[in-house]
């Protein structure tokens, strides 16, 4: 549950307040930026945030604001804000957002809706779309290896160690038999092939057939 402030929440009730959004967005580099919905320039928790050049509140967010892909952020490109060069330079990449609901009469009195840090900027023509991840995405992250019959290696880098010039043009499936049959390359095999399946437990002996746990 947000916490918010008494008097906001008086205002709010009695119908006084008038909202709008506001986005503090903090660079890896240390940079800030300001930008709201409102109509005209605010000052929030003592960042300026721009009107008219920044960010719109774009796709749905979460209720619980814990979400990955917990919002997108739309708006136009600006000189003075955001800048198709910086994105392209990957300036905004791993950047914090913190959202925040706003009296436009009072900015001092705001409430915080969530955080996210960006993990794509992207543009097209003249807007560009933020794509924001929630606290909650780093429990989905991988870590160490994925326990799988197919192999969780990219053709031909390090640990797949196949050389592409001599496969131009070549796909893999990450199947056992096509690294073995296609590539000849079964000894660098990163998965996991003789994995039982879900009906492992049905399973039994059949007459005639090698149950040496060797098949694959």
């Amino acid at each position: 549950m947000r916490a918010v402030d008494a008097a906001l929440a008086a205002r709010i009730e009695s119908g006084a307040a008038g909202l709008c959004h506001a986005w503090v967005l903090t660079r890896l580099d240390g940079t800030v930026l300001g930008f709201t919905d409102h109509d005209r320039d605010l000052a929030v928790a003592g960042v300026a945030c721009r009107a008219a050049s920044g960010w719109t509140a774009g796709a749905a967010q979460s209720e619980s604001g814990s979400g990955p892909g917990l919002a997108a952020a739309l708006g136009a490109l600006d000189d003075a804000a955001i800048t198709a060069a910086d994105i392209e330079a990957g300036l905004y990449d791993g950047a914090r957002v913190v959202c925040r609901r706003v009296d436009w009469r009072m900015p001092d009195l705001f409430v915080e809706l969530w955080r996210a840090k960006v993990a794509r900027l992207a543009w097209t023509g003249a807007a560009f779309t933020a794509e924001l991840e929630g606290p909650a995405a780093e429990l989905e992250r991988v870590a160490g290896r994925a326990y799988a019959r197919n192999c969780d290696a990219s053709l031909g880098d390090a640990r797949c160690g196949v050389d592409l010039a001599a496969h131009p043009g070549a796909r893999c499936d990450r199947r056992w038999a096509t690294c073995r049959e296609v590539f000849s390359n079964a000894a660098n095999f990163r998965g996991f092939p003789s994995l039982p399946g879900e009906d492992f437990v049905t399973l039994y002996p059949s007459q005639g057939e090698a149950n040496d746990g060797g098949r694959r």
